[in-house]
């Protein structure tokens, strides 16, 4: 018994199984955690060392080419980059795709441990971290109160960032812009010469004097006891009061030589939300936490915190919360994929002219989407946008097999068959073609899961949902829809009696008379083959010209309008806080006056890295800004973006760089070169010139390095000789002048309560503002003699780059552009012919970087994808004609589709991107589909004696109405995407428009081309046997 007859005879059974199933899928829906992409595969390991007060050039020589050297010989390394600043190094090692990242990991562990005591010792431990798309921070909160800076930073971090932490999915919670109590001993450098110190001197005292000893137990009559020696400091008039040396002039106390209060660490960073000084919370949520959930859960926890706190005054202002655009695309795709199923169902009722007739069909789209949620759950897959977006794209092809399949049971009804007899020999005759159909389609969808990369997640989780989804319509339409249409499908006779019969005659009348004008139109096309295949080759060859012409521009991703934008501001290198502080207020007033912009988060003296983290500098400050809801505005983010820029340019001697927010979060510039070579002036002058030249070319805008020279430093240029004489050595001057400078904050202050802070030991800031006093930085030797520095070295102001860039041990400078008004990868190719007759050094290389190199990867895995899905179909048609020849039938339907789908790009002015490509290889399955019903009916009528034209006729005749409801239903689901102006919008238009095109050219041109090649295939078949007979009767 077939699994359609057991449906038709035993109903409830199959009733009963799709209930479960509906109730699984349910409790599978609910489970499902949401974010706004899938997790993309990055293999990224990165180390970064801290070494403060160092020079780019230092932290270079000394920490960067170390580690590089040892994680080198790693496997699986595709290359290594680094970058070297002042006080960090930070070393990515970039691995295979197929590379084990936790493996990896333990090994580059491994390769730092042996090199551990190669590293400087007043460098931190190196941390390494895997980068994730988990590292983005979920949501940023600008917290203000009534109380002290430092008292409100002590608050924030002993009770609120526990509350925080409880949140459940919470993974970590760090400040920006944070006021930390320490404990000062400022020194003066001039009393501290007279009394023939060091700071060496002061550091090593007050580390032996605070210190806990337990000294062993004790016993006596009661009992036994801990001894143990309470040597910390209990007070500042303690620390004050601690004698630094003594000699027969008297003692000299810590007071004498420096002053000892109780204040805070010297601030790098200020913090603002909306104007208003704050401190700021970045927080990031566990790798597998539901990030609306997480960012639900935390906006409540602040609420009662505010009330909880409200004597304080104590109000948090949410900046940024990753899962608002998240909700809103899902929301926005959800009503697409409504819309969609009325316009389905639309579509069934013009054909079928029954609701009840609709309804069976319909029936397949809510059955096989609960059962995807199933698969979605089993395999590990969320709810995004890309999975919403596979889900609002299959609408149109879960009715395929259903309709395919009803409108058999309806021919067989019109013959006279009984509803069940109908249901069974309808579904049997079209059941292999229908399976064939929908294997073509998992076919196609299957190179797709095991794309990887970067792009892997996306590829993976939109193929599988479906793949899910395309075989449960494929088991809906062998058994609730037979069985449904044994007991109520019916022959609908079409009456003028009512405005629905009426409406149905009319259409019927029309119908046939296209269906004449089709057969009139293949009549012809069958006798003027020739014709109609040079006018198709020649509208494919000019389509096609479209992207090289430059008509349908490329890029990697659209960019989408998340209403966020970063206004990067720069100042000169020697900036202090303060003044990039005064300027960037000046910013934020201008801000302020650009009717779009909503919220404002400040962070004065950081500057932007990897993964939304960020380094220190003076110089530097970011804003975020958000603009109202895209509904409640006219200009796009970066309509507004060129707004700004413009307005900022009012503001003398200051740098700035607007960027709209990216696909996955965080700011970046879309177009990238990295220029490599041996020699760093080389490289940086090359990169001067290739900046010169981008900027001949359309589209470019706002330019620049991502390291110049211009950083001024003061370098100590030391005699050995000297210094040796004097029994000192490089150590001894580093550590001094880092202690000096920096500060020396090894030992940690107990509070009353038993809290700890640090106590930092350095010049006071007077000693620290003046470069012509450093030559009266003093030194003592192990003999007690007092030495200058100016006694063995000299000081020299010069410039040097700001930062260190290094690709696979070569320098590297990245040039960074933004796009304007043409895409991306548009731009690229105009870049590309300009350095080709370029003449540069010798030893200088050039490669593409950022979103273009992604872009170049990107689409070289869809090609294969692609060509992979082409020959899976190729085979799926030998198996189906148990022919090599008949498929190349099927395959010519192919290349119509692309023609529409470049057509229905361009003529949009959408862009040839991932998702675009998405599409043109979702068409491979669809539309062989069309091809396939063509062919097979025209075999069976050819096995029954027609002749080749007759076959394809009648085909054409049978074959239409099908074709015609199963792509406009395809067709008018895409619709609401391809129209969509909602959340995340850039993404689905691309793919709608695409696909719209595609189905359209093939449905019109399929129906013609396909018997064509038909014929031609066929005769040369019976020429092929004729040619056979002939041989076999010569022999």
């Amino acid at each position: 018994m077939t699994i359609t007859e057991l449906s038709i005879k035993r109903p409830i059974l199959i009733i009963v199984a799709f209930l479960a199933i509906a109730l699984v899928g349910l409790f599978a829906y609910s489970t499902l955690k949401y974010e706004t992409f899938p997790s993309m595969s990055v293999p990224v390991i990165t180390v970064v060392t801290t070494y403060s007060g160092a020079s780019a050039n230092v932290v270079e020589s000394t920490i960067t080419k170390t580690i590089e050297d040892a994680v080198s010989g790693v496997n699986d390394v595709d290359y290594i980059s680094s970058t070297s600043q002042e006080g960090t190094s930070t070393v990515s090692i970039n691995f295979l795709s197929n590379a084990n990242i936790d493996v990896a990991a333990q090994d580059v562990q491994n390769k730092i441990n042996q090199i551990l005591s190669s590293l400087p010792d007043a460098a931190g431990t190196p941390s390494i971290m895997k980068i994730s798309m988990d590292d983005m921070p979920v949501m940023r909160i600008g917290a203000t109160s009534n109380m002290e800076s430092r008292d409100f930073y002590q608050f924030l971090d002993d009770q609120i960032k526990p509350q925080l932490n409880k949140v459940k999915g919470v993974g970590q919670v760090s400040f920006v812009g944070e006021t930390e109590r320490e404990i000062r001993v400022n020194i003066n450098s001039r009393k501290m010469a007279a009394y023939g110190m060091s700071t060496a001197t002061i550091t090593n005292a007050i580390s032996k004097a605070n210190l806990d000893y337990p000294t062993g137990k004790v016993k006596d009559s009661d009992g036994q006891y801990v001894l143990r020696l309470a040597g910390k400091f209990s007070s500042l008039e303690e620390l004050k009061s601690l004698v630094i040396s003594k000699s027969d002039n008297g003692i000299v106390t810590l007071g004498d030589v420096a002053d000892v209060n109780d204040g805070t660490k010297d601030q790098s960073t200020i913090n603002r939300v909306d104007g208003q000084r704050s401190v700021g919370l970045s927080i990031r949520k566990q790798s597998d936490a539901n990030e609306v959930e997480v960012c639900r859960s935390i906006r409540k926890t602040v609420q009662m915190l505010e009330e909880q706190y409200k004597d304080k005054n104590l109000k948090f202002n949410i900046t940024e919360d990753g899962s608002t655009y998240t909700i809103d695309s899902a929301n926005a795709v959800k009503e697409d994929l409504v819309l969609a199923i009325v316009l389905v169902a639309l579509v069934m009722l013009l054909f079928l002219h029954s609701m009840r007739n609709a309804l069976i069909v319909m029936v397949a789209i809510p059955t096989s989407l609960v059962a995807t949620f199933i698969g979605m759950w089993a395999t590990g897959c969320t709810i995004n946008i890309i999975t919403l977006l596979a889900l609002s794209l299959v609408i149109g092809i879960l009715v395929d097999d259903s309709i395919v399949v009803l409108e058999n049971i309806h021919h067989h009804l019109e013959i006279g068959e009984d509803k069940k007899l109908a249901a069974l020999n309808g579904r049997n005759e079209i059941g292999f073609t229908a399976l064939s159909i929908t294997l073509v389609d998992v076919a196609v969808f299957l190179p797709l899961a095991l794309v990887s990369g970067m792009i892997g997640g996306i590829m993976h989780q939109f193929a599988l949902v479906i793949v899910f989804s395309t075989l449960m319509s494929l088991v809906v339409s062998f058994t609730v829809t037979p069985m449904l249409a044994s007991r109520f499908s019916k022959m609908e006779q079409l009456s003028s009696n009512s405005l629905m019969g009426r409406f149905g005659i009319w259409f019927e009348k029309q119908y046939q008379r296209m269906v004449d004008f089709y057969l009139d139109i293949l009549d012809w096309g069958l006798e003027n083959r020739g014709r109609v295949l040079l006018m198709v080759g020649i509208l494919f060859i000019l389509v096609v010209a479209l992207i090289p012409g430059g008509f349908i521009g490329t890029e990697f991703m659209a960019t989408a309008d998340k209403g966020e934008l970063t206004v990067q501001i720069e100042l000169a290198p020697k900036a202090t806080l303060e003044q990039t502080d005064q300027i960037t207020k000046k910013v934020e007033t201008i801000l302020w006056k650009v009717p779009e912009v909503e919220k404002m988060f400040t962070s004065v003296g950081t500057s932007s890295s990897m993964m939304s983290s960020s380094t220190s500098a003076s110089n530097n400050a970011e804003i975020e800004v958000v603009l109202t809801d895209k509904a409640k505005r006219k200009r796009t983010t970066d309509e507004v973006s060129q707004d700004i820029k413009d307005r900022l340019g009012i503001i003398p001697g200051i740098t700035t760089h607007v960027n709209a927010a990216g696909a996955t979060g965080g700011s970046n510039s879309p177009i990238q070169y990295v220029v490599l070579g041996t020699n760093w002036n080389t490289v940086e002058q090359t990169a001067q010139q290739i900046k010169k030249l981008m900027a001949k070319v359309p589209g470019t805008k706002d330019i620049y390095l991502s390291s110049e020279v211009g950083q001024p430093e003061v370098r100590v240029q030391v005699d050995r000789e000297k210094m040796a004489k004097f029994g000192l050595s490089i150590d001894d001057i580093g550590s001094i002048l880092e202690s000096d400078f920096s500060g020396d904050d090894s030992t940690k202050y107990r509070d009353a309560d038993g809290s700890e802070y640090t106590i930092r030991v350095m010049y006071d800031e007077a000693d620290r503002s003046r470069t012509d006093d450093l030559s009266g930085v003093t030194f003592v030797n192990s003999a007690g003699q007092t030495i200058q520095l100016n006694q063995f070295a000299a000081l020299i102001n010069a410039t040097g780059p700001t930062k260190l860039e290094r690709q696979d041990r070569n320098y590297a400078i990245t040039i960074k552009s933004q796009a304007v008004g043409r895409t991306s990868g548009s731009i690229s190719s105009d870049i590309n012919r300009l350095l080709q007759k370029a003449k540069l050094p010798q030893g200088v290389s050039w490669k593409l970087g950022g979103m273009l190199k992604n872009q170049g990867e990107a689409f070289s895995s869809l090609g294969l994808a692609l060509l992979a899905a082409i020959i899976f179909v190729y085979f799926i048609m030998t198996a189906l004609y148990d022919s090599f020849i008949y498929p190349f039938t099927v395959l010519f339907a192919i290349p119509l589709a692309l023609i529409g789908a470049l057509l229905g790009l361009g003529l949009s002015g959408n862009s040839l991107s991932i998702f675009s490509i998405l599409a043109i290889i979702m068409q491979i399955g669809l539309v062989s589909k069309n091809a396939i019903l063509l062919v097979d009916f025209a075999n069976r009528s050819r096995a029954e004696g027609a002749s080749i034209k007759e076959a394809l006729l009648a085909a054409g005749r049978e074959r239409i109405r099908p074709i015609l409801m199963t792509t406009l239903t395809m067709i008018l689901g895409m619709l609401p995407l391809a129209l969509s102006s909602t959340s995340g919008a850039e993404y689905k238009n691309g793919m709608g428009w695409a696909l719209i095109g595609g189905l359209t050219s093939s449905m019109l041109m399929t129906l013609v081309v396909v018997p064509i090649i038909y014929t031609i295939i066929e005769q040369l078949r019976e020429k092929l046997l004729v040619f056979q007979n002939k041989r076999h009767r010569s022999i």
